[in-house]
């Protein structure tokens, strides 16, 4: 066997491992981040309206492969925009509407959006990582058990969100700001995208 042919093996036989320990099965969820993870970014500012909304590549086709695998898909999505007087929640909602029938489209599904209008300075808040997002999805899909459950996400405040509820944390590389800070997090996986993600844990292609 060839030195590439082994390192390739090695490489798959490590992600079989993964999802061997994980013990991933239909009951499981998946809370997704919305920027950076499901569109691109707006370093700086905040989409504010569909014609500022792009999916990012491959993201639409992954969506629809983790709809096969996961009881319920959640994202969860701090949207200080609205606090800030950016834009509004209609806004806001008209965006969500559109991501969610566009995946629908691409035979994908969102069972839930759940986001946060607060400011980071607001001393009460249901911005991640407060758990605030998590337990309205629990109390409105009971058979969540955070256990059970993958967080994706860009950011430092995305991985602490799901590691104080006990789940599996997976950080996408597309916010180089929190990408240093995230290396002293003890994380499950890092990935540089949501399609990454599925190919290197579900074999996904």
């Amino acid at each position: 066997m060839s030195r590439l042919k082994l390192l390739k093996w090695t490489k798959k036989e490590k992600q079989q491992t993964m999802l061997d320990k994980w013990k991933i099965n239909a009951g499981w969820t998946l809370f997704l981040d919305r920027d950076g993870v499901i569109n691109k970014r707006l370093p700086g500012t905040y989409v504010t309206s569909i014609e500022e909304f792009d999916f990012l590549p491959g993201v639409l086709a992954a969506i629809a492969h983790f709809s096969k695998l996961f009881d319920t898909i959640i994202v969860v999505t701090n949207q200080q925009g609205i606090g800030k007087g950016v834009m509004t929640e209609a806004q806001l909602l008209e965006i969500h509407s559109y991501m969610q029938k566009s995946i629908e489209a691409a035979g994908g599904r969102l069972d839930a959006i759940y986001y946060c209008p607060e400011l980071a300075k607001d001393k009460l808040t249901c911005r991640k990582p407060n758990p605030s997002m998590a337990h309205q999805a629990k109390a409105d899909f009971p058979k969540i058990n955070f256990k059970q459950s993958i967080m994706v996400g860009d950011s430092v405040s995305d991985m602490e969100f799901g590691l104080n509820l006990g789940m599996k944390t997976v950080f996408i590389e597309t916010k180089p700001e929190d990408a240093e800070a995230a290396k002293e997090l003890k994380l499950d996986m890092r990935c540089k995208s949501l399609k990454e993600f599925a190919q290197q844990a579900f074999h996904y292609h």
